[in-house]
């Protein structure tokens, strides 16, 4: 059974595109990952899906429920992080948890066996403000009022963000606990290095849905061999390779520029050759395994063709 159903779902602001025909399916239990820069249209996508926003086309479902039909049924059974802390920052943290219990009519006791492992971590700052917490306790907190009901969709928007990397450890841990529990989560992040720890995602970029599928698979897909360049005078090469027809792609990563290479070449000796005639010095070439910013990167640009081919016609 699927839990999240997007079929062809639009949504304009003004002359922006920010949701394009996008459709995509959540299973049941699933850590689904909506995987984009700022911009990219994952808000939009999650605040249509938690009943905030109306799409202007295209149909969405919340554990079989419409979301406009029901939308207050889907209210009723899912839980929502927004990307902005927005718990009552004048409240205290336990003051905050009796508030949204109360909304859902329960109580932190009823559903203390799925809060247990967050609540407890929090609960030495209970009469702390929320407002006074820590980015990640801050985290831990809106997260532990979005599970208060015992939803049966989670969505999590850009969690993560500004948070310290313990911090983002520590979050992560605690999803994969939930979704052992049955709970199917939705997350969105800008974090490359997040989409790993999802079963499956979704990459995201100017409101257009350009893969779906598990994380392993969309690197394995990348049609070319990568190399790795680093040289001294590395924005001078990069421009240099940029320009030479040999080569089909070229951008910083790091200290080093990822290289694929228009033929099928795949052999370093062939990027070596190219490279010396701009910067015979210094260099250091090796074949790398491509990663999802790499498989991000390439699918954009690939986008950005397209776009700019439509746009010439």
């Amino acid at each position: 059974m699927n839990s999240v159903v997007v079929k062809n779902i639009t949504k304009t602001y003004g002359k922006v595109k920010a949701v394009d025909d996008v459709s995509f399916e959540v299973k049941k239990g699933e850590l689904f990952g909506l995987i984009g820069p700022d911009g990219s249209g994952k808000t939009s996508i999650f605040r249509i899906l938690t009943t905030l926003l109306l799409a202007d086309g295209g149909t969405a479902t919340v554990e079989g429920h419409d979301v406009i039909k029901d939308y207050q049924v889907i209210r009723n059974r899912v839980g929502y992080m927004p990307g902005k802390f927005s718990l009552y920052q004048d409240l205290t943290v336990q003051e905050n948890l009796h508030f949204f219990a109360t909304i859902f009519g329960t109580t932190i006791q009823k559903n203390y066996d799925l809060i247990k492992d967050i609540y407890d971590q929090i609960k030495p700052f209970s009469d702390r403000r929320a407002g006074k917490l820590s980015g990640g306790m801050k985290q831990k907190l809106a997260l532990c009022c979005a599970l208060i009901h015992k939803p049966d969709v989670l969505f999590l928007d850009e969690p993560t963000t500004g948070v310290d990397v313990v911090s983002r450890k520590e979050f992560w841990e605690m999803l994969n606990k939930l979704k052992q529990q049955n709970i199917t989560i939705v997350v969105s992040t800008p974090y490359m290095d997040e989409a790993k720890l999802c079963d499956r995602i979704a990459l995201i970029q100017n409101g257009k849905i350009m893969s779906i599928d598990d994380p392993a698979e969309i690197v394995q897909n990348f049609p070319k061999q990568l190399f790795a360049v680093k040289a001294k005078d590395i924005y001078k090469l990069l421009k240099d390779l940029r320009s030479d027809s040999e080569v089909e792609s070229c951008y910083a990563f790091g200290e080093f520029m990822h290289v694929t290479l228009s033929s099928n070449d795949n052999e370093e000796d062939r990027v070596k050759k190219i490279a010396e005639k701009y910067h015979p010095e210094d260099l250091e070439i090796k074949k790398i395994t491509p990663n999802i910013e790499d498989v991000f990167i390439r699918l954009m640009q690939e986008q950005n063709q397209l776009t700019e081919t439509a746009d010439g016609k």
